[in-house]
């Protein structure tokens, strides 16, 4: 498939994802534990769908894994199997069928780090962001390629040809200790990088408190 091709079925998709989250959005106002909102405009939201600003590349969250930054969360929104089989560092699961579940949320609407959606590519987390951004919650954001670009840019790197700038090759040793740190052997294992221990538990996640609801006004 070539390029323009690629771009046409890309964008095509999305607009099928964000009329299909336009309808699942609605349905939001009618659930009885969320205060009703005034919520957002097709278009805007439309327009949350195609912009690029909530993407994290996989390198960013290599190096935040690496240097064990505390101050965002990793949210696989795959079904329990494909997570035990397979997750990031520290990350919790919530598939995306239980997002909206009471316990999730107390994950997912908060202020004190960011919340990392992921998935194998960026179709269901963006269906998780999506979701999240209309509920009103902040600090969202969604792995750029998922797991499927993690692999092939972090845990299998590409190593550049001869002909490729000096900076490819300063990206790809970043990679290869990157990969050395999550458990991939090199027969040349001295890179000359050292690189922190991983951590062998998950950090502590804060969650908000409950809001209470408020008291109806007026009455009989």
């Amino acid at each position: 498939m070539d390029k323009k091709k690629t771009v046409k079925f890309l964008s095509y998709r999305y607009q099928i994802l964000a009329a299909t989250l336009i309808i699942l959005a609605a349905g939001l106002v009618l659930l009885p534990k969320y205060e009703k909102q005034e919520g957002i405009r097709s278009k805007q939201l439309l327009s949350h769908a195609i912009s690029p600003e909530r993407y994290i590349s996989t390198d960013d969250i290599s190096h935040k894994l690496i240097s064990q930054d505390p101050s965002f969360i990793l949210v696989d929104v795959r079904d329990e199997e494909s997570y035990n089989n397979y997750s990031l560092p520290n990350a919790i699961n919530i598939p995306l069928s239980k997002l909206l579940d009471e316990d999730s949320l107390t994950y997912l609407n908060q202020d004190q780090f960011d919340v990392v959606f992921y998935s194998n590519d960026t179709f269901h987390a963006d269906q998780a962001w999506m979701l999240c951004d209309r509920l009103g919650f902040k600090n969202l954001h969604v792995l750029q390629g998922g797991l499927n670009t993690w692999y092939s840019t972090i845990i299998n790197p590409t190593k550049p040809s001869e002909a490729m700038p000096e900076a490819d090759f300063k990206l790809y040793a970043t990679r290869k200790a990157a990969s050395m740190y999550f458990g991939v052997a090199y027969p040349d294992q001295n890179l000359g990088t050292e690189l922190p221990s991983a951590p062998s538990t998950p950090k502590k996640v804060i969650t908000v408190e409950k809001k209470k609801k408020r008291k109806a006004e007026g009455g009989c």
